[in-house]
């Protein structure tokens, strides 16, 4: 009867709409359909004047003209009185890619339901058994499933109820008593509880991970904001600076010219003053010339004595001894200061402009990377580091490249600097500590303060505070006979470890992380500070008897 009910259906369908017929029409190829469904079909041909069946493609020329079919009418309208139910819609029959009901024959169903025990996938008619019938309730009911057929055993086709742990596999209760015969078994369920409780730990652990990393990427969605101001401020500030550099050099020019054109103007003038008298001493004498010579011309002896007398005085000369005499380099000399001020400043911006380079270079956009924890991986952040002669105290002898230096009773010979450490026997690096750095320190004798500070330290002064460790702007670790104390701003913190005449001291810059180490044949963490550093640092010593900076490489 479903075939029949499904075959009626199909027979009394329009194929365009997939409902029953309404209005039903009949074309000359005898194919039917709703009056309204070929009506809208054909609208869409009247450009073309070619009309044409939706189901075999035959055409008319020109339109048909349509008619009920009042027969295929009646009988359809008889259909439904009779209790022609309709049957599912299209979307309701099972596709490729859709789980079939095992029961359905003909064109197969959805499946709504799959049974685990049976094993089937039935549609929602067919399960209906499974909700009524009492045996049936107990099955297992799943969403559907394509993969029914693994739950059955391939050697005994019984359904696979039974886990082997020995070998990690499912079974049937049948091959427990040949192949998999006194194995470690469960029943499926029991396993699945178990591995139930594993994928739940593991889903949490999952979760606090997905945690853990959203707030890392809302911590580098945060950094990337701060990246951006800081860019943006450190270009903003930079051009200010720079143009407020280029201002000055402009105004320095400015000066310049302006008081080499006030000089020229002067010297000028004077030079057209001192040509003007010699004119007027040319244009007189001249004239004295032409006096005399008519003189020198009159036959009458006594006219000749009387006027020679007043001819014959000249005026003073205007003084001129100086003109031979005067360079004939003028303002070369200008040029060449301001050409030697060009290259002092061209030397300072070459040197700066490594600082600043090396500076932007070391912005670590990323995370902080982990401490290393072997001395193999604190190497590969190694520095060469020297000893700034300009800080050291006098009572300070500087050797071996000055790498090493020493305490001596006598005082050495060191030039006055304003960097030099005045009271305490303390001295700073040369070189500037940013970035991941390691360092390694070996000591003779104790009391001796492995430290880093910045480089506005106090030098000057005779006080505790000015000792590294003492202030705010140090870090310092003591080693002495009695073992090693951790200074910062005038707090001690004890500190215990293995006594060594050598200590490492790992620095990243950005993370804030200062660690130091005591070095043997084993690597011993003796202290490690967690901060925040503001400035670059610089390593120091405070020395009682030796300390130098070792190769590490």
């Amino acid at each position: 009867m479903a075939e029949k009910g499904e075959l009626d259906w199909e027979t009394f369908s329009c194929s365009i709409c997939l409902d029953l017929l309404k209005d039903p029409v009949t074309i000359p190829c005898g194919h039917s359909y709703c009056m309204s469904c070929i009506k809208t079909y054909w609208n869409g041909e009247d450009q073309r004047k070619i009309y044409s069946c939706p189901q075999c493609r035959q055409t008319f020329t020109p339109r048909p003209v349509l008619g009920k079919n009042t027969m295929l009418a009646a009988l359809v309208e008889q259909l439904k009185k009779t209790g022609l139910q309709a049957a599912p819609a299209d979307h309701c029959y099972a596709g490729p890619e859709d789980v079939a009901c095992d029961v359905c024959t003909g064109r197969k169903l959805k499946a709504f339901k799959s049974c685990l025990n049976c094993p089937a996938s039935y549609c929602e008619k067919h399960l209906q058994p499974h909700y009524d019938v009492a045996p049936l309730k107990k099955h297992k009911l799943v969403e559907p499933s394509k993969t029914l057929q693994e739950n059955i055993c391939s050697r005994h086709d019984e359904v696979m109820k039974i886990f082997c742990r020995t070998d990690q596999q499912s079974i049937c209760y049948l091959c427990t008593l040949d192949e998999h015969k006194g194995h470690d078994t469960v029943s499926a369920a029991a396993e699945r509880t178990e591995r139930q409780r594993e994928l739940e730990a593991s889903r949490q652990n999952i979760q606090h991970r997905i945690q853990d990393r959203e707030k890392d990427v809302k911590l580098l969605q945060q950094e990337v904001g701060a990246i951006s101001r800081s860019a943006d401020k450190a270009v903003e500030e930079s051009e200010k600076i720079f143009t407020e550099l280029i201002s000055v050099i402009q105004k320095r020019s400015s000066d310049v010219k302006q008081q080499i054109r006030s000089q020229q103007e002067t010297e000028v003038s004077r030079v057209k003053e001192l040509q003007e008298k010699l004119q007027q001493e040319i244009t007189e004498l001249k004239r004295k010339d032409a006096e005399l010579k008519q003189l020198s011309h009159t036959e009458d002896h006594n006219q000749f004595l009387h006027n020679y007398p007043s001819l014959s005085q000249l005026s003073e000369p205007t003084d001129s001894s100086s003109i031979n005499n005067r360079p004939l380099r003028y303002f070369e000399d200008v040029t060449a200061a301001v050409s030697e001020l060009r290259h002092k400043l061209q030397d300072i911006l070459t040197e700066k402009w490594t600082d600043i380079s090396l500076t932007v270079t070391e912005v670590d956009v990323l995370l902080p990377q982990p401490e290393p924890k072997t001395r193999a991986g604190l190497l590969q952040y190694s520095c060469e580091l020297t000893v700034d002669p300009n800080t050291a105290h006098t009572s300070l002898l500087l050797s071996e490249g000055n790498r090493k230096a020493t305490c001596m009773s006598e005082p050495q010979s060191y030039s006055s600097h304003p960097d030099r450490f005045t009271y305490w026997c303390q001295v700073l690096s040369r070189e500037s500590l940013t970035g991941r750095c390691y360092w390694e320190v070996e000591l003779s004798g104790k009391g001796v303060y492995i430290a880093v500070a910045y480089k506005n330290v106090s030098r000057v002064g005779s006080m505790k505070e000015y000792q590294f460790g003492q202030n705010d702007k140090s870090w310092g670790l003591y080693c002495d006979n009695y073992g090693y104390r951790f200074f910062f701003n005038k707090m001690l913190t004890p500190v215990s470890g293995p006594h060594s005449s050598r200590f490492g001291v790992y620095l990243d810059h950005r993370a804030g992380i200062l660690s130091f180490y005591s070095v043997s044949k084993t690597m011993t963490l003796l202290h490690r500070v967690q901060t925040t550093f503001t400035q670059p640092l610089y390593a120091g010593l405070c020395i009682g008897n030796t300390a130098k900076f070792c190769k590490l490489k």
